[in-house]
């Protein structure tokens, strides 16, 4: 959209609306700073007004509220989020792209420019930021979408929603339930945080490049972690011992964890669990109890 000033309609003024990028407008930004998208860092930029708009009106956010946007790019999802009247924070890994996002949201949104920061850093190693996040919207990177979720899930505590696009595998993935062929390590540890579903697909065509995958947008509601005398640590230790070696039986997927396989028995029936279960028939909770269990034992307190 290119309005560059009030908008009359029958008679009323409305406010300017913020410019949002399309295909012609990131592929000369991107050869204006004399860059394209880099593999390693997984980028894909999205050149679609309308999907952007979509996910902003999705995640729910609206004025005052405090986003952060975890691999903003050339700024096309920065821009509707700003539009919604949103204060963004956005982590940005490429240093081009972070040097160059604040002119791009002055010329585009001037006057939501004041509600907009950037910070040139890895996501996995943001510990803390201007103002506490009430929810993450972003296009994650697909290599490290599952980490930066979890990361940002457990630094900050304020986050009360997650609305992220990831290769459609993973939001499956997040989103199984037990029983599942999916479910697994990230549905587990997810489920410890929120309630989780899926939001939607995402076209191939709307991003540069185009991937070789399908894409997803999977909705992440924070609620509180299950009831349990047992560490965060310590469920999610025994989350990863349960899906090793997933074809196992837990009584012997945990048996290095709890010392032996007569204690990882011992264990699990008294968390009353069958020891030839497998992992991806457990819910959280199921976890909680083995892990409270067995925090006596090898695991520790």
């Amino acid at each position: 959209m290119r309005r560059v000033g009030p908008l009359r309609v029958r008679g009323l003024v409305l406010t300017q609306v913020a410019r949002l990028l399309g295909p012609t407008d990131i592929r000369l930004l991107a050869q204006s700073l004399d860059t394209a998208p880099h593999k390693k860092w997984g980028q894909n930029f999205v050149v679609d007004a309308g999907t952007v708009r979509r996910i902003a009106r999705l995640s729910g956010v609206g004025e005052g509220d405090r986003v952060v946007e975890v691999g903003p790019g050339l700024g096309s999802l920065t821009l509707a989020l700003l539009e919604t009247g949103a204060d963004v924070t956005a982590v940005e890994i490429d240093p081009v792209l972070a040097g160059a996002l604040p002119a791009t949201v002055a010329e585009r949104a001037p006057d939501d420019a004041a509600r907009f920061d950037v910070i040139n850093a890895d996501a996995l190693r943001v510990d803390s930021l201007p103002t506490p996040p009430r929810a993450l919207v972003a296009n994650l990177p697909y290599n490290v979408s599952v980490p930066v979720i979890l990361h940002f899930l457990e630094i900050f505590p304020s986050l009360e929603r997650v609305l992220v696009m990831v290769q459609a595998e993973v939001a499956d993935r997040l989103a199984a339930p037990p029983g599942s062929r999916t479910y697994g390590v990230p549905s587990a540890k997810a489920a410890w945080y929120c309630d989780v579903r899926t939001a939607g697909d995402v076209g191939r065509a709307v991003f540069w490049p185009v991937p070789r995958v399908d894409s997803r947008l999977v909705l992440m509601e924070r609620r509180e972690p299950p009831a349990t005398a047992a560490t965060r640590e310590q469920v999610f230790t025994v989350i990863d011992g349960a899906f090793a070696q997933r074809r196992k039986a837990l009584r012997g997927a945990l048996a290095g964890l709890a010392g032996s396989a007569a204690a990882s028995e011992a264990a699990l029936r008294a968390a009353g669990i069958d020891p030839l279960t497998r992992g991806e028939r457990l819910t959280i909770e199921d976890f909680t109890r083995v892990a409270e269990a067995l925090s006596s034992g090898s695991l520790g307190t």
